[in-house]
């Protein structure tokens, strides 16, 4: 892949407009769906397909069954976003079969294994939102539930985003790409990896002890992403604590960040807490890691 010379963004949605719910990753509380669906259908009117419900293993149904529904989704040039139940695992097994180049012009919405498709689409120059999965959706709070609206509504930029914690200073502007650490860290050596040259990029995960992020990680410093990306945006790293240790995860990663001498700050609500604000992956960014706060310098969709 070579880095887009243009970034294609979805065009912006209005209220009711047509939205997809798909299950590309693992299978999904029916009750917690059921919030995070009601959150969407307030606004939109979402369709999806019946077996949407399935389960098989770890996954939700088999392969035959994700890839059909996500490839008419993919596909549907009537419906204006794509809404992921659930992350999990499950999106990588798919890649293989999916028409990303035919996609239509609509917003992708999730994070977590979606990673896995924001990845190979943004080396397609697509804008993809890394927001909630329609699970997470109805525990968020109303806030971060109007800034996705707001992300898939307008074209302006939207409000900048704090961090807690400054590891690097400096400041640095490219477009954010990234999402789940671990994930990521999996494309590397595929071709579902998009060029990372110049980039801000984010990261986050969940349950992965300190010494399995210092694996990943160096993982990333030893095939060379920290010496392509500008900067590095540190969001929530949710259940990596390891009992009893007298470090944590935060200590973990702060000297990992000291290592790269890249400008990076952290505790940023972006991830598999609450709150998990949604972020345009694809688009421009300014990150002033000395103050943690990341600011963007457009929207997310187009008129």
């Amino acid at each position: 892949m070579k880095a887009p010379v243009r970034w294609l963004k979805p065009p912006l949605l209005r209220p009711r407009d047509t939205v997809h719910i798909v299950a590309p990753a693992g299978p999904f509380d029916p009750p917690t769906f059921e919030v995070g669906l009601g959150v969407i259908a307030q606004r939109y009117s979402p369709v999806y397909q019946p077996d949407l419900y399935e389960a098989w293993r770890y996954l939700a149904g088999p392969d035959s069954r994700r890839a059909e529904e996500l490839t008419r989704a993919l596909t549907d040039s009537n419906a204006r976003a794509i809404f992921c139940a659930r992350g999990g695992y499950g999106v990588m097994r798919l890649l293989p079969s999916l028409p990303l180049a035919d996609m239509a012009p609509t917003a992708f919405v999730g994070f977590s294994d979606l990673t896995a498709l924001h990845l190979p689409l943004q080396g397609l120059g697509r804008v993809t939102i890394h927001g909630p999965v329609v699970t997470h959706l109805g525990k968020q709070p109303p806030e971060v539930q109007e800034y996705l609206f707001r992300l898939l509504e307008s074209p302006e930029p939207p409000p900048a985003l704090e961090g807690k914690a400054s590891y690097v200073p400096g400041v640095v502007e490219g477009p954010l790409l990234g999402g789940n650490l671990s994930v990521l860290s999996r494309l590397l050596g595929t071709p579902y990896m998009p060029p990372l040259e110049g980039a801000i990029l984010l990261l986050e995960d969940v349950g992965e002890a300190p010494y399995r992020l210092d694996r990943i990680w160096t993982h990333l410093r030893l095939a060379g992403v920290f010496n392509q990306v500008r900067g590095i945006v540190l969001g929530d790293f949710t259940e990596c604590e390891l009992k009893n240790a007298p470090y944590t995860a935060a200590d973990v990663l702060r000297s990992l960040a000291e290592e790269t001498g890249l400008p990076c700050a952290a505790g940023f609500p972006i991830g598999h807490g609450i709150p998990n604000y949604p972020v345009a992956l694809g688009t421009q960014v300014r990150l002033d890691a000395g103050v943690a706060r990341l600011t963007f310098l457009e929207g997310a969709v187009q008129a």
